[in-house]
Protein backbone atom coordinates (compact mmCIF):
# COMPACT_ATOMS: atom_id res chain seq x y z
CA UNK A 1 0.00 0.00 0.00
CA UNK A 2 1.14 3.48 -0.80
CA UNK A 3 0.19 6.40 1.38
CA UNK A 4 -0.31 9.44 -0.82
CA UNK A 5 0.01 12.83 0.84
CA UNK A 6 -0.53 15.22 -2.07
CA UNK A 7 -1.36 15.52 -5.76
CA UNK A 8 2.32 15.61 -6.66
CA UNK A 9 2.75 12.06 -5.37
CA UNK A 10 -0.28 10.92 -7.37
CA UNK A 11 1.27 12.53 -10.43
CA UNK A 12 4.62 10.78 -9.83
CA UNK A 13 2.98 7.36 -9.53
CA UNK A 14 0.80 7.87 -12.62
CA UNK A 15 3.72 9.13 -14.68
CA UNK A 16 5.94 6.25 -13.54
CA UNK A 17 3.27 3.76 -14.54
CA UNK A 18 2.92 5.48 -17.94
CA UNK A 19 6.66 4.97 -18.51
CA UNK A 20 6.56 1.20 -17.95
CA UNK A 21 3.25 0.08 -19.52
CA UNK A 22 3.19 -1.76 -22.81
CA UNK A 23 0.69 -2.68 -25.52
CA UNK A 24 -2.49 -4.41 -24.32
CA UNK A 25 -2.01 -3.42 -20.67
CA UNK A 26 -5.26 -2.97 -18.76
CA UNK A 27 -5.40 -0.98 -15.54
CA UNK A 28 -8.46 -0.79 -13.33
CA UNK A 29 -8.95 2.18 -11.06
CA UNK A 30 -11.33 1.43 -8.21
CA UNK A 31 -12.62 3.86 -5.62
CA UNK A 32 -15.60 5.89 -4.55
CA UNK A 33 -16.73 9.07 -6.29
CA UNK A 34 -14.12 11.74 -5.65
CA UNK A 35 -11.34 9.29 -4.80
CA UNK A 36 -9.13 10.59 -7.62
CA UNK A 37 -9.56 8.07 -10.43
CA UNK A 38 -9.94 10.66 -13.18
CA UNK A 39 -7.10 12.78 -11.79
CA UNK A 40 -4.86 9.70 -11.87
CA UNK A 41 -5.98 9.01 -15.46
CA UNK A 42 -5.15 12.58 -16.49
CA UNK A 43 -1.65 12.36 -15.03
CA UNK A 44 -1.20 8.93 -16.61
CA UNK A 45 -2.20 10.24 -20.03
CA UNK A 46 0.18 13.18 -19.76
CA UNK A 47 2.91 10.71 -18.78
CA UNK A 48 2.16 8.80 -21.99
CA UNK A 49 2.64 12.01 -23.96
CA UNK A 50 -1.02 12.80 -24.62
CA UNK A 51 -1.30 16.49 -25.51
CA UNK A 52 -5.07 16.80 -25.60
CA UNK A 53 -7.07 17.70 -22.53
CA UNK A 54 -8.07 14.46 -20.79
CA UNK A 55 -11.42 14.55 -19.05
CA UNK A 56 -13.79 11.98 -17.72
CA UNK A 57 -15.55 10.05 -20.48
CA UNK A 58 -18.61 9.60 -18.26
CA UNK A 59 -21.11 10.41 -21.00
CA UNK A 60 -19.08 8.87 -23.85
CA UNK A 61 -17.99 5.80 -21.82
CA UNK A 62 -14.74 5.51 -23.86
CA UNK A 63 -12.31 8.13 -25.15
CA UNK A 64 -9.09 7.39 -26.99
CA UNK A 65 -5.99 9.57 -27.15
CA UNK A 66 -2.67 9.49 -29.01
CA UNK A 67 0.53 9.26 -27.01
CA UNK A 68 3.62 7.01 -26.86
CA UNK A 69 0.96 4.28 -26.99
CA UNK A 70 -2.71 4.81 -27.80
CA UNK A 71 -4.50 5.52 -24.53
CA UNK A 72 -8.08 4.30 -24.06
CA UNK A 73 -9.84 5.82 -21.08
CA UNK A 74 -13.08 4.13 -19.99
CA UNK A 75 -15.51 5.37 -17.40
CA UNK A 76 -18.07 2.60 -16.93
CA UNK A 77 -20.09 4.29 -14.18
CA UNK A 78 -23.14 4.66 -16.43
CA UNK A 79 -23.05 0.94 -17.27
CA UNK A 80 -24.23 -0.17 -13.82
CA UNK A 81 -27.04 -2.70 -14.28
CA UNK A 82 -26.22 -2.98 -17.98
CA UNK A 83 -24.91 -6.03 -19.76
CA UNK A 84 -24.11 -4.21 -22.98
CA UNK A 85 -20.76 -5.07 -24.57
CA UNK A 86 -19.40 -1.96 -26.26
CA UNK A 87 -16.57 -3.87 -27.93
CA UNK A 88 -14.34 -3.83 -24.86
CA UNK A 89 -12.13 -6.64 -26.23
CA UNK A 90 -11.19 -4.46 -29.19
CA UNK A 91 -9.74 -1.90 -26.80
CA UNK A 92 -8.16 -4.39 -24.39
CA UNK A 93 -6.46 -6.26 -27.24
CA UNK A 94 -5.42 -3.24 -29.26
CA UNK A 95 -1.95 -1.79 -29.58
CA UNK A 96 -2.69 0.61 -26.73
CA UNK A 97 -3.13 0.74 -22.99
CA UNK A 98 -6.53 0.98 -21.30
CA UNK A 99 -7.52 2.50 -17.98
CA UNK A 100 -10.94 1.46 -16.74
CA UNK A 101 -12.76 3.43 -14.06
CA UNK A 102 -15.68 1.63 -12.41
CA UNK A 103 -14.58 -1.70 -13.85
CA UNK A 104 -16.87 -3.59 -11.50
CA UNK A 105 -19.74 -2.66 -13.83
CA UNK A 106 -18.16 -4.56 -16.74
CA UNK A 107 -16.53 -7.37 -14.76
CA UNK A 108 -17.74 -10.03 -17.22
CA UNK A 109 -15.77 -8.36 -20.01
CA UNK A 110 -12.50 -7.66 -18.20
CA UNK A 111 -9.38 -9.61 -19.15
CA UNK A 112 -8.25 -12.26 -16.70
CA UNK A 113 -4.89 -10.52 -16.23
CA UNK A 114 -4.68 -6.85 -15.26
CA UNK A 115 -3.41 -4.31 -12.78
CA UNK A 116 -5.86 -3.00 -10.21
CA UNK A 117 -5.34 0.17 -8.23
CA UNK A 118 -7.77 0.65 -5.36
CA UNK A 119 -7.85 4.28 -4.28
CA UNK A 120 -9.15 5.03 -0.82
CA UNK A 121 -10.05 8.63 -0.04
CA UNK A 122 -8.77 9.73 3.36
CA UNK A 123 -9.17 13.51 3.12
CA UNK A 124 -8.71 16.31 0.55
CA UNK A 125 -5.02 15.57 -0.03
CA UNK A 126 -4.48 12.07 1.40
CA UNK A 127 -5.22 8.75 -0.30
CA UNK A 128 -4.17 5.15 0.09
CA UNK A 129 -3.32 3.24 -3.09
CA UNK A 130 -3.58 -0.53 -2.92
CA UNK A 131 -1.94 -2.08 -5.98
CA UNK A 132 -2.96 -5.59 -7.00
CA UNK A 133 -1.38 -7.46 -9.89
CA UNK A 134 -3.24 -10.28 -11.57
CA UNK A 135 -0.82 -12.12 -13.86
CA UNK A 136 2.97 -12.33 -14.12
CA UNK A 137 3.40 -9.31 -16.35
CA UNK A 138 1.50 -7.11 -13.93
CA UNK A 139 3.63 -8.22 -10.98
CA UNK A 140 6.49 -6.33 -12.61
CA UNK A 141 4.36 -3.19 -12.84
CA UNK A 142 3.30 -3.59 -9.22
CA UNK A 143 6.94 -3.81 -8.14
CA UNK A 144 7.77 -0.59 -9.99
CA UNK A 145 4.87 1.23 -8.33
CA UNK A 146 5.68 -0.08 -4.87
CA UNK A 147 9.24 1.26 -5.13
CA UNK A 148 9.73 3.48 -2.08
CA UNK A 149 11.63 6.07 -4.11
CA UNK A 150 8.53 7.15 -6.04
CA UNK A 151 6.71 8.84 -3.18
CA UNK A 152 9.57 9.51 -0.78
Amino acid sequence: MLQIENLEQTKLIAEKLAQVVSENDVILLNGDLGAGKTTFSQYFGKGLGVRRNINSPTFNIIKSYKGRLPFHHMDCYRLEDSDEDLGFDEYFNSDGVTIVEWGEFISDYLPDERLEINIKYIDESHRIFEIISIGEHYKQLEEVLNDDHIVN
